[in-house]
């Protein structure tokens, strides 16, 4: 059993399609891609507890989970995530470029967070991203290189409510190996 948890790497993002057929609805996953120079992730559970009352005390607490909200922040975001997620286009002189009718889409992120015992692998079935701030600075003496920051929020997929999964010590090691080959689902 993992003590300790640090780092961050092998952060991927898979694109999601849902697809609504009689009312029902039944999400999949492109392939996964890397999205490198991962720096942080901070994502905070989403969604408030209610107490009931009742015989002069809490009888009974509702609990609402509602996902993840936070930021990832990376060196850059990848040319890729600007068409495959943002909706951008890229056109034949290698440009992106960004339209108020650009349509954003729902992507799965996975990731990997080093432990004492075995590196633990998450995935976040049904995130969706802002849109990166553009900021730079001056060089200086010295160089510091400048951050992109996104920030996610991880909803319920609408087909069976699932929101996020990670592996334990023991995972069988055909998952572990396949985690970011394919979106792992239950």
């Amino acid at each position: 059993m993992a003590k300790v948890q640090f780092g961050l790497k092998n952060v991927h993002y898979a694109v999601v399609t849902e697809t609504t057929v009689g009312g029902a609805t039944t999400s999949t996953y492109g392939t996964p891609k890397a999205w490198p120079g991962a720096v942080n992730l901070s994502l905070d559970p989403a969604g408030e507890d209610s107490d009931f009352y009742a015989d002069d005390g809490v009888y009974y607490t509702l609990g609402n989970n509602s996902g993840y909200e936070g930021d990832f922040e990376s060196a850059l975001v990848p040319d890729d995530a600007y068409t495959d997620i943002y909706g951008s286009t890229s056109n034949t002189d290698e440009v992106i470029v960004e339209s108020a009718s650009d349509t954003k889409k729902y992507i799965a992120l996975m990731f990997e967070i080093q432990g004492d015992v075995k590196a633990r692998r998450h995935v976040m079935y049904r995130c969706s991203l802002t849109r990166p701030a553009v900021a730079s600075g001056t060089k200086e003496d010295t160089t510091e290189p400048q951050t992109q920051t996104v920030t996610i929020k991880a909803t319920p997929r609408p087909d069976d409510g699932l929101i996020k999964a990670f592996t334990k010590d023991d995972v069988t090691e055909t998952v572990y190996s396949n985690w970011f080959t394919t979106v792992y689902t239950p």
